[in-house]
């Protein structure tokens, strides 16, 4: 099992700052590293895969500098989110290439079996130029499990899959997770990455803005009222009694449902039933709508 570590970590390009004094542990399992475009997420991933050296702190893998040195480059596989591909090859021949870059004694049956992994052997022996964007990042992702890494590093992996290539892709960074590789990738696409990853890690304008299990974050944020929808049988009656506990801090009314904005959920979950059995109230919906990952990312972003 490996672990990488940046510590106190910026990377500047002149008067650019990319990325500024991050700190992060990355450890088996899969980690999703969020945030928005220019945030700094590629950056990082550069330098954790060795290609990019810190401006000023460490990037380690098991205690040891990334940066020009060999032994880590063996361990790690690294999946880039421009295409990186050698169009004139054929999906095998590009997979190969890199089973004999990193030495592998049988460079031909490691790519046969890195390539039936993203499921991509009814393509293998076509040239790479008639691919279609998901088919490259699949076959991307054949060349960077090759030599077998114990770190996997995807840059917005998704992209351009259609959605049976993704819950495949889904399948297979939960299972590489579970068998205890370090896995981290980058995605805009937040549900993705809330049903995939096990830890997140979210930077914003180059800095590092929260940590953790993204429920645990969302708990966090006190000072931010949650928001709930609730259906009945009798709204408006409902948000009446509602608006009046402190437990709440607003209700909106429309013709399908009513929202209330929501700042102690204890409270708030024992209140509900107990005024809807004393008003005669039948309840059919009580649920979050913004207890999602991409609500959790949207109030960091706006903190900043």
């Amino acid at each position: 099992m490996s672990t990488i570590r940046i510590s106190r970590v910026s990377r500047w390009y002149g008067n650019v700052v990319a990325v500024n004094d991050v700190t992060m542990r990355i450890g088996p399992g899969v980690t999703g590293l969020l945030g928005p475009n220019g945030a700094g997420k590629s950056t990082l991933i550069s330098m954790m895969a060795g290609f990019l050296p810190p401006s000023t702190g460490t990037v380690t893998l098991d205690d040891v500098p990334v940066w020009k040195n060999e032994s880590a480059y063996s361990q790690i596989g690294l999946v880039p989110e421009t295409e990186a591909v050698y169009d004139t090859l054929t999906g095998t021949d590009f997979v190969r290439a890199n089973a004999e870059l990193h030495g592998l004694a049988s460079p031909g049956p490691a790519a046969a079996l890195a390539i039936a992994v993203v499921a991509m052997e009814e393509a293998a022996g076509r040239r790479i130029s008639t691919y279609s964007k998901g088919m490259k990042q699949r076959i991307k992702m054949a060349a960077a499990l090759v030599h077998e890494p114990s770190v996997l590093l995807l840059d917005e992996p998704f992209n351009g899959m259609d959605p049976r290539q993704r819950l495949h892709l889904m399948d297979l960074l939960r299972k590489m997770g579970a068998d205890g590789r370090t896995v981290l990738f980058s995605s805009h696409i937040l549900e993705e990455v809330q049903q995939v990853a096990t830890h997140i890690e979210v930077v914003v304008s180059g800095r590092h803005a929260a940590s953790g299990d993204y429920r645990a974050i969302r708990t966090l944020m006190t000072d931010r009222p949650m928001l709930y929808r609730l259906r009945s049988s009798d709204d408006r009656r409902l948000a009446s009694a509602l608006i009046g506990d402190p437990c709440t801090t607003g209700a909106d009314l429309d013709a399908s449902a009513l929202q209330v904005q929501v700042v102690d959920f204890e409270r708030f979950s024992k209140l509900v039933p107990g005024l809807a059995r004393d008003l005669g109230i039948r309840l059919l919906e009580v649920s979050p709508t913004d207890e999602s990952l991409e609500s959790v990312f949207s109030y960091l972003v706006g903190r900043r």
